[in-house]
């Protein structure tokens, strides 16, 4: 088993997960690693557990989605589960410098800097952020619950979407549950149809949700029509087209033996205020009971 480094600093949230500063042990990356455990004890087998990315984010949504409705199974059919997440040593929702990096699959290039005198923005680093995951977050996750190892799911959004489908294609007995809303399918000339299409389950049966808000599609929302920048954003939406893009690799995925694939669009939903929707959307398909 790898020997895990110490954490660099720990807390806790107001929503009651933990959080643990952990350096990659191979890259000496720091990354923030939420864990939220929930009550009373873990089946026989261990909880079911849900990843994901961009933790800064989503963890405290995906809490309250869970103390929401497992207190209520019968009427939400949903159970107690464990949330992860992997995120960053900041005080804001994201760190887009470092986000780009892990959730973009190799090879990868390099673009402009967000702002004058930043240093170029690269992607390419997402197998170094699956193998932190697999064998740095999860055994520290494991050693704080008991986790049934044929139940656990993945989520990302955007980037992380793209990320969980690659990852996806890549080690597909990484999880049981994968979760891609807004995923960036078409990003840097669409190479993870690439992925895709050599993808084989073999013995796997992954389940899989692609999702993306209805503001996606090729219409502008309500808010963006008549806008200065209208043109130029029905532009990027044709080349993005990221709800067309998720149908279709849903459909594409359902023809595989084994893998089970659905879509949604999410009504009134941008590809920003789609995020808490798709989080909860993620709790009810991972931790559902029947």
């Amino acid at each position: 088993m790898t020997q895990l480094p110490p954490p660099a600093a720990t807390g806790e949230t107001w929503t009651g997960a933990r959080w643990h500063d952990v350096t990659d042990s191979e890259t000496g990356a720091v990354r923030r690693v939420f864990i939220w455990t929930p009550p009373g004890e873990p089946p026989a087998e261990g909880w079911p557990a849900l990843f994901m990315t961009d933790g800064n984010a989503v963890i405290g949504t995906a809490i309250d989605a869970m103390r929401a409705q497992a207190c209520y199974p019968s009427g939400a059919n949903v159970g107690w589960g464990v949330l992860i997440a992997v995120g960053y040593p900041t005080d804001g929702a994201y760190d887009p410098f470092r986000r780009s990096w892990d959730l973009g699959p190799p090879p990868g290039q390099t673009y402009p800097p967000f702002y004058d005198g930043g240093e170029p923005v690269r992607t390419g680093g997402a197998a170094e952020m699956a193998r932190f995951l697999l064998e740095q977050v999860l055994p520290q996750a494991e050693t704080l619950a008991p986790l049934n190892p044929a139940h656990r799911g993945l989520f990302g959004h955007s980037f992380g979407g793209l990320f969980a489908l690659w990852l996806l294609f890549t080690r597909p007995g990484a999880f049981s549950h994968w979760i891609a809303a807004s995923p960036a399918i078409t990003w840097e000339d669409s190479f993870l149809l690439q992925h895709q299409a050599r993808f084989d389950p073999g013995p796997h049966r992954p389940y899989v949700h692609l999702s993306a808000g209805e503001w996606e599609g090729a219409r502008l929302a309500p808010f963006q029509e008549g806008a200065a920048d209208a043109a130029e954003r029905l532009t990027e939406k044709e080349k993005t087209r990221t709800i067309a893009a998720a149908q279709d690799m849903a459909d594409a995925l359902n023809q595989l033996p084994g893998v089970a694939a659905d879509y949604e669009t999410y009504a009134g939903e941008n590809h920003m205020s789609v995020l808490p929707v798709a989080v909860n959307r993620a709790i009810q398909k991972v931790f559902a009971l029947s």
